[in-house]
């Protein structure tokens, strides 16, 4: 049977070469290195085996995907050509070594690939640094450091910091969790004697090392108290665990998910409320407030068996993916209305709801009632019952307006209500057509309305008057002042 031998030749020090790897390279017949530029390369040499070395393949190729890619290729044609392979890596074959993960992959059952074990690098990491794994360790490839996160509350070491470049972009991934300041380990040819270098220095100056090479890996050490640069979800859910605990808050473990919806609501307008004002300070600070709601129905769900924090997370996350077909699907959406339309059809499927009725009735009626009749039209829109032009939307203000003027004078207050309410829904489509949520500019204009008429009241009493002392002409005159007042100011922005 074909079959290819994997062999360690260990971190580096010709000492820690295994017995069973250097005899069965002496044995082999053919024997490959995936590089030569290993410290125990030399030695083998001078002993008289004889090998060949892939380092044309990185010469030749763009990426290091491409030249693992490459190498794990010319293995198995190899093999496949002369039914015996020995190849030789460094460190252990299977810590952070790519072609063997390829290789183990493209094997099939053809190929019989058998692995023998070396001292890893991690391992000589570890002995130098003196440091204990049971405390938590992750292994990171350099080279991925965009996709693989470090874990802020263990320690973290980082392979394949071959140069400059590539310690720039480790840096620069973990400045998003570290702090600039923040004490690293750089290690080169861990374990060799005379050859390995070890050095404590803060995150910023990583790429600013002379002496970094293809031997060369990181380690960043657990960030407790101090050292990372932002909490992490993980803590606010501990925090809030804690607050319910034993020996928690009394008031955060009275609460219920009764209680809490006063807060949930009021949070949700608070965060519009800095978001209106533009206030990126209040808009971080009222979204966190927001968040912690979330998580505090979790912490009350976890309490009673019912669900937990994860379980949100996964159905959000599974909900946003079969919501978007035209993104992780098949389906094809180049506008927003088409990407609309894609939403509202896997919404409508995922819920079983098989009329536009039902979904019109889905609309939660607690929504206010601006916002809710904007969401009813929008959605049956989409079953084509809208108008065609804006300007039809301005006749039907129009018509209801005409509709209430000639029912007011009646008395009949239903009918009077039920005109109202028609103009209402008029204008919110207007606003719809103009994508202008009528909620939030009902609010605007109501804060408007504060701030004219503190105007109107603070220049009466600056003249010894009182408002329900004036004429409405004269408050009038006053409410245009203020109006003219908010123009020039817009005026100067501008």
């Amino acid at each position: 049977m074909k079959e290819i031998t994997i062999v360690g030749l260990g971190p580096g020090d010709y000492k820690q070469l295994s017995l069973e790897a250097l005899e069965i390279m002496k044995n082999a017949d053919i024997l490959v290195f995936r590089t030569e530029k290993h410290p125990v390369a030399e030695r083998i040499r001078e002993s008289g085996i004889s090998f060949t070395c892939c380092d044309d393949i990185y010469d030749s190729c763009e990426s290091f995907d491409e030249t693992y890619g490459q190498i794990s290729r010319r293995i198995l044609d190899l093999c496949r050509e002369k039914g015996q392979v020995v190849y030789a890596v460094p460190g252990h074959p299977l810590v952070a070594e790519k072609s063997v993960e390829l290789i183990l992959a493209g094997a099939g059952k053809d190929i019989k690939v058998s692995i023998v074990p070396a001292l890893s690098f991690i391992d000589v990491i570890l002995s130098s640094l003196k440091i204990d794994p049971i405390y938590g360790l992750k292994i990171i490839d350099g080279l991925s450091i965009k996709t693989q996160k470090p874990d802020k509350k263990c320690g973290n070491i980082i392979t394949q910091v071959y140069d400059k470049l590539v310690a720039s972009e480790v840096k620069l991934a973990l400045m998003d969790y570290y702090t600039d300041d923040f004490e690293i380990y750089i290690i080169r040819a861990a374990g060799v004697e005379g050859q390995e270098r070890i050095a404590s220095i803060p995150l910023y100056e990583l790429d600013r090392i002379e002496w970094m090479d293809y031997l060369t890996s990181i380690y960043v050490p657990p960030a407790l108290d101090s050292g990372a640069r932002y909490k992490s979800f993980e803590d606010l859910v501990e925090l809030m665990e804690n607050l319910r605990g034993e020996n928690g808050c009394p008031w955060d473990k009275e609460q219920t998910r009764e209680s809490l919806k006063p807060y949930l609501l009021e949070e949700t307008y608070e965060v519009l409320d800095a978001i209106e004002r533009d206030d990126l300070e209040l808009i971080v600070e009222e979204l966190g407030d927001l968040l912690l709601q979330v998580v505090f129905h979790s912490q009350i769900a976890r309490e009673d068996g019912e669900f937990d924090i994860n379980e949100v997370i996964t159905n959000i996350v599974n909900k946003l993916i079969i919501r978007h077909p035209h993104v992780f699907g098949d389906i094809k959406a180049t506008s927003e209305s088409g990407a609309l339309k894609s939403w509202e059809a896997s919404k409508r499927k995922y819920k079983g709801i098989d009329t536009y009725t039902k979904t019109l009735e889905d609309i939660p009626d607690i929504l206010p009632a601006l916002m809710r009749s904007y969401k009813v039209q929008q959605k049956a829109a989409l079953a084509g019952f809208d108008w065609d032009e804006v300007e039809e939307a301005f006749s039907k203000v129009y018509e209801e307006a005409e509709e209430l003027k000639e029912v007011y004078k009646t008395g009949e207050k239903a009918i009077i209500e039920e005109e109202i309410g028609d103009l209402l829904f008029s204008v919110v489509n207007v606003s719809r057509f103009l994508k202008v949520q009528p909620e939030l500019a009902l609010r605007s204009t109501t804060e408007k309305f504060i701030q004219r008429f503190k105007y109107i009241e603070e220049t009466a009493l600056q003249s010894g008057r009182k408002l329900d002392k004036m004429s409405l002409q004269e408050m009038d005159m006053l409410w245009n002042e203020a109006k003219q007042q908010v123009l020039a100011k817009k005026d100067e922005k501008r």
